[in-house]
């Protein structure tokens, strides 16, 4: 059963850092794509950052130049590093990936990053 854990989520202030992590378990099958969401209370889930096979990576415009998705093929890991935060930057904040061979996609639990002004 596949299973992604997320951490490194919490309360900081603004102007701070913070860095994600998402550990996949349960599949010994590569991350095709992994994406961070995140949804701040009352708002849908929006993707913030992806990153594809070859290291392509997309991000939203609002954490442009603040954010940085990774992934690490041979441990099955990614993060997300998030510089300057700024109080919108607070949601809970999802790991959501595709595997090779699989023909669904799984999310983690969430994690809370609170940016306090």
């Amino acid at each position: 059963q596949v299973q992604l854990l997320e951490s490194g989520g919490g309360l900081v202030q603004a102007g701070r850092s913070l860095k994600l992590s998402c550990v996949v378990s349960g599949s010994r099958f590569s991350i095709i794509r992994m994406g961070w969401y995140r949804q701040a209370q009352g708002n849908q889930r929006e993707l913030v950052a992806s990153i594809i096979s070859g290291g392509i990576t997309d991000y939203a415009d609002s954490v442009k130049g603040r954010f940085t998705i990774s992934r690490d093929n041979d441990e099955n890991t990614g993060s997300l590093q998030m510089n300057s935060l700024k109080p919108e930057d607070t949601g809970v904040y999802y790991c959501n990936v595709f595997l090779l061979g699989h023909s669904n996609n799984y999310w983690g639990q969430g994690t809370q990053v609170t940016v306090s002004s």
